[in-house]
């Protein structure tokens, strides 16, 4: 795909969703790293359900530890990996105490320094919240790059790194949520929804489908 036809594509997307938001629910930074940290290897929808009773309870760091893991345990056990992650949740909210003051460290080493924070949560983090012009690529993200061919790659990493140089600044802030969203209903694993894709004249995955 040439950099003329990315850059129309860029625009469509600005155009049908210029206000494109995660559709996590948070009400502070450190809601949505939980919630981040939460939906690896579950969808938004489910994770929202249970962030919207956890956080009535707790929603700090201290008040996370105080909960304990047990009790931890039982609010997030409907999400893959709960036990995993309670872990990496008690021992991160211990960390954001004792080394940050329990604020959100601003920047990626830090942020992968805690646990349960890969690259891709961290650059969620570091793009929702503090601004910066850095693309997380989850499945969603990598499955519509690859399929629609605006950036190749057999690894997150080397997706990540062509979207770096191949997307405007001015678009940065918004990528992620735009694929992610479009991946998740439009683009899907399954049943791939072309004939409602604003993108589909544009788009290099088997192009003869669009006009069957």
């Amino acid at each position: 795909m040439n950099s003329d036809k990315r850059n129309e594509i860029l625009n469509c997307f600005y155009k049908y969703m210029p206000n494109v938001k995660t559709e996590l629910k948070f009400s502070s930074s450190f809601e949505l790293l939980i919630a981040v940290i939460l939906s690896a290897r579950s969808t938004d929808k489910s994770v929202n359900k249970i962030t919207s009773r956890l956080f009535q309870i707790a929603n700090t760091p201290n008040d996370i530890l105080k909960l304990g893991i047990k009790k931890l345990k039982f609010y997030i056990k409907h999400v893959g990996l709960y036990n995993i992650k309670a872990k990496h949740i008690i021992d991160m909210c211990s960390i954001l105490i004792n080394n940050y003051d329990g604020e959100i460290p601003v920047d990626r080493k830090n942020l992968e320094f805690l646990p349960g924070v890969g690259r891709k949560t961290a650059n969620v983090i570091l793009n929702t919240l503090f601004g910066k012009d850095v693309i997380a690529v989850d499945t969603h993200v990598f499955r519509v790059c690859n399929r629609t061919k605006f950036a190749t790659g057999n690894t997150v990493i080397a997706v990540e790194k062509k979207l770096d140089r191949y997307v405007l600044d001015p678009y940065k802030l918004y990528f992620h949520n735009w694929f992610v969203l479009h991946g998740r209903y439009i683009c899907t694993a399954k049943k791939i929804k072309c004939n409602i894709c604003f993108i589909r004249y544009l788009c290099e995955f088997n192009k003869k489908i669009f006009y069957e």
